[in-house]
């Protein structure tokens, strides 16, 4: 049976929001706090986790969750790359996320990698069940903040580290080459895949049945990965960008330290860049990403109360607190240094056609393969 006081709570937090929104900044942020409350909704009732199906493959040769993740870039690709490469989308005005392609993405990857394992999620993942009353990602979150915004603070450390120029890959060898090769690659990776489940436990997991009745997702992999991919393409018209979630997390950081006193980041170099500093100087819910990742929470705070499942554990074995604290500086730290996480730079930088984008996977598995290795030593399970 559905929590009902917290459902009713949560739905009249979500409306209230969104007026709000409306009010102040018209609706076009409040359609984004709608999408981030039905993203929120949906990664919860999937349970679709970038780390988690990083760490079933890596560790267990299982791929069900890796293919779920080529069938949505497969649907990205297929639709935003050729609408960014035209530069509107049903009439707007839309960009992608195409960043330079250097030493500090491979390190920032490596890093948010091992986090992942650590802190039990992704930047998606760990916004998605703190939301839903997971206190151990709840303290992942909070350190995933603060590494963020140490980062931002240690910028000097890292921006200027080798790198090439922002390449888009449509502009360097045409639209067709960059989409039928991305095609191409997620069509391998998913075969690949499945030829190891193959060998490995004599049946493939298929991503269009229903899961289990006692399976903690209540969708199958593939309703999860087309829903997703809907989403991100009506927040790639409603944004004009591709969605992004960890640009906000060192701006609350550095927010908080300004209100505080304790220093005056506007003077760091992070954030002298124009566009962050436009962002830092506006109120918090005037910044997109802030908004969707609020919405985010809330959707699957919704999520979890309907299913009965907000039933949050306040003792939390010491391991998995360090674990949590040490996870979530990783990928806050990691998350900016590679400008962007497993959705920024990974999903958002491969259907933008972003050098960078592709650059990052082979780190970030990378240390996601260190971080399965860490897990035993925090008695988290492998």
């Amino acid at each position: 049976m559905p929590q009902a006081l917290p459902a009713i709570i949560a739905a009249l937090l979500l409306l209230a929001g969104g007026l709000g929104l409306a009010l102040q900044y018209g609706a076009n942020h409040a359609l984004l706090w709608a999408l981030g409350a039905a993203l929120g909704f949906t990664l919860y009732q999937s349970s679709f986790s970038f780390a988690g199906g990083f760490r079933q493959v890596l560790a267990d040769g299982r791929g069900a969750g890796l293919r779920a993740q080529m069938l949505m870039l497969g649907i990205l690709v297929l639709i935003m790359l050729p609408a960014i490469h035209a530069g509107t989308l049903l009439s707007a005005p839309i960009r992608g996320i195409v960043f330079p392609a250097g030493i500090a993405v491979i390190i920032g990857a490596f890093i948010f990698g091992i986090g992942m394992q650590l802190g039990g999620g992704c930047a998606s993942g760990t916004l998605y069940t703190a939301g839903g009353g997971n206190t151990r990602m709840l303290l992942t979150l909070i350190f995933f903040i603060i590494g963020a915004t140490i980062a931002a603070y240690d910028a000097e450390r890292w921006t200027n580290l080798p790198a090439l120029a922002a390449i888009s890959l449509p502009k360097m060898i045409g639209l067709w080459p960059a989409l039928l090769g991305s095609l191409a690659i997620f069509l391998c990776v998913a075969q690949i895949s499945r030829v190891i489940e193959q060998r490995r436990h004599g049946r493939v997991e298929p991503i269009f049945s229903a899961p289990s009745p006692h399976a903690s997702r209540r969708w199958s992999w593939a309703m999860a990965a087309i829903i997703l991919a809907v989403l991100n393409i009506i927040t790639l018209w409603t944004a004009g960008r591709p969605w992004v979630i960890t640009a906000s997390f060192p701006l609350w950081g550095s927010r908080i330290i300004a209100e505080l006193g304790w220093d005056e980041p506007a003077f760091w170099m992070f954030w002298e860049d124009p566009t962050r500093t436009e962002a830092f100087l506006r109120p918090v819910l005037a910044e997109r990403s802030s908004v969707m990742n609020f919405g985010l929470m809330l959707g699957a705070f919704f999520a979890a109360a309907l299913a009965a499942r907000l039933k949050p554990q306040w003792r939390l074995p010491w391991r998995h607190g360090c674990a949590s604290v040490l996870g979530g500086l990783l990928l806050g730290y990691g998350a900016v240094m590679a400008s962007g996480c497993n959705i920024s730079a990974y999903v958002a930088g491969i259907a933008s056609g972003s050098l960078h984008g592709w650059l990052w996977i082979l780190p970030g598995l990378a240390g996601n393969w260190l971080g399965l290795r860490l897990r035993p030593l925090f008695r988290l399970n492998p």
